[in-house]
């Protein structure tokens, strides 16, 4: 069995409660480690926005990215002219904006640790076949989150089978195959690297500590 490889479930996140609605969060690096503290190098989680106008918490240290899974908002940084945001279209922006959103949504959050963590986002549609994923060069960290439908993934002799809301977590090293169960699945896609971490795992464990 190689490497890292984790199936979460709901039971496994961790549920809080921010200003505007509820904040699920499935994963951080390292691990333990404590948001509050705003210390970490990476973060992915989902919130639900529940006013039809709020503000988005001030975060100077980190880059965000963000999609919405459910609802459309509009985003305003810096008092600058609204951006809206439709469902599973993923948009990057500085932490340190001053960020005020409009209208009601469930959204999907990677957080990277500026000057430290590289990152990207994207949602993966999956309706005929199956897809394969290869082993990311650059090493660090996948997460698969599964929006709608079932999907297995294999990889290194590991296997799981996503159901809504659940997740994997896993080397970015490793190549995965995804076999949808359901005729429309729909992923989303996270890949995290401390900066300068190379592709071997043991070393991005001894940088973690």
């Amino acid at each position: 069995m190689a490497g890292l490889w984790k199936h979460l479930k709901k039971a496994d996140y961790a549920v809080s409660a921010w200003s505007g609605g509820v904040t699920t969060q499935l994963a951080i690096a390292p691990e333990g480690a404590r948001y509050a503290d705003r210390s970490f190098l990476w973060r992915v989680s989902s919130a639900t926005v529940e006013l039809e106008e709020s503000d988005f918490t001030p975060l100077p240290d980190y880059r965000r990215l963000i999609a919405t899974l459910e609802g459309e908002i509009e985003l305003c940084h810096r008092g600058g002219a609204p951006l809206r945001l439709r469902p599973y279209e993923v948009h990057a922006f500085d932490g340190a904006d001053d960020t005020h959103a409009f209208g009601r949504c469930r959204d999907f959050n990677l957080m990277l640790r500026k000057g430290e963590a590289d990152g990207e986002m994207e949602v993966l549609p999956l309706q005929v076949g199956c897809r394969e994923l290869a082993a990311e060069t650059r090493g660090g960290e996948r997460l698969l989150f599964c929006i709608r439908g079932c999907c297995r993934v294999e990889g290194g002799g590991d296997a799981a089978c996503l159901q809504p809301g659940e997740s994997l977590l896993t080397e970015g090293g490793r190549a995965l195959r995804l076999v949808p169960v359901d005729d429309d699945v729909l992923l989303i896609r996270c890949w995290m690297r401390r900066r300068g971490e190379s592709g071997n795992r043991l070393d991005f464990i001894r940088k973690m500590r």
